[in-house]
């Protein structure tokens, strides 16, 4: 079959279109034809080798396709099923070997390509939201990149659950985006300091949670804006590892709390994988959260959906259709 494959770390032109084995499902694995593959931030720390891997890999975390085959031990999935699913390596690949405790059953009237692309980010927004700081009616958030797949995703959630959103974007093009999704206030910070606009609407330390995937770039000026015994939730880096820091400094700005999430944290069990889609699906299904897909793409052209993530080119999902 054909398939994306990384042979070293480096930069986008690392991934190497080219032939490898079909795969064999093992005990307890879905052998699966992917209809598409999700492209996201933590491939391309697995491509530069921010997270390290084995050489060579075919990354990839999520996708949606149909069963073609199963393991010994299967018996909730068959040839033929409808499905999806996250937090399995090797997705950028025509035929993948996933364990079926990560994936799920699609609805038979929603799409592959929705559930491909709401996967990992839909996952991800729903824990953040509803787990690792339980929004409710009168909490105040701040959510960086608000027009990205998560943020936008996380908008609504928060707006759903009664929070008042600030958000951070890098354009107006992408500021329209986050208005539409909900948000309350939108801060282009190309513009402003998004520090200094939070301030200016709500006060001094005024905010119950931030929810930072950027990193270096947002993250201790983040935590000026926190309320005392509000929670900086960490989720990601897109700008860069967050340096060695001062934990005296959580003290001094108000007993602060500091997590850095990781989805499989959030779905260690099948029962809370499954609880987790089954919301995600009724949701959208119903028209309370909206999927946005920014592009689809050859999955052949893996490198150029990379540099359009990393360049900040897209606002929503993008997909990868072998």
């Amino acid at each position: 079959m054909q398939a994306i494959s990384v042979h070293e770390p480096g930069d986008a032109d690392k991934l190497v279109w080219n032939e490898v084995a079909d795969p064999t499902p093992g005990a307890g694995q879905l052998l699966v034809s992917v209809v598409a593959a999700g492209v996201n931030y933590i491939d391309t720390y697995h491509r530069r080798g921010i997270y390290p891997l084995g050489t060579p890999f075919t990354p990839g975390l999520e996708g949606s396709g149909i069963v073609e085959a199963v393991g010994d031990g299967v018996t909730d999935f068959a040839p033929g099923d409808r499905v999806a699913w996250t937090d399995q390596l090797g997705s950028y690949a025509e035929k993948v070997a996933i364990n079926a405790d990560r994936a799920v059953l699609v609805p038979a009237d929603f799409s592959l390509m929705n559930a491909a692309a709401m996967m990992l980010q839909g996952v991800t927004a729903h824990y953040l939201a509803t787990d690792t700081f339980h929004l409710e009616s009168g909490h105040r958030c701040l959510i960086h990149a608000g027009a990205g797949g998560v943020g936008r995703l996380l908008i609504q959630l928060a707006r759903r659950a009664g929070a008042e959103v600030f958000t951070t974007v890098s354009s107006p093009e992408k500021a329209a985006l986050a208005s539409a999704a909900g948000a309350t206030h939108v801060i282009n910070y190309e513009d402003q300091d998004f520090v200094e606009a939070v301030e200016q609407i709500a006060g001094d330390r005024s905010l119950d949670v931030v929810y930072d995937g950027v990193g270096a770039a947002t993250f201790e000026k983040g935590l000026m804006l926190l309320k005392p015994r509000g929670l900086m939730a960490l989720f990601g880096q897109s700008s860069g590892v967050v340096p060695p820091f001062d934990l005296g400094a959580l003290a001094r700005l108000g007993s602060l709390y500091i997590t850095r999430p990781t989805m499989g944290s959030y779905i260690a069990t099948r029962s809370e994988f499954q609880a987790r889609c089954d919301a995600l699906f009724s949701l959208i299904e119903n028209g309370e959260l909206e999927l946005t897909i920014d592009r689809t793409m050859p999955l052949s052209e893996a490198a150029a959906a990379h540099r359009a993530l990393e360049g900040r080119e897209t606002a929503g999902k993008v997909l990868l259709v072998p």
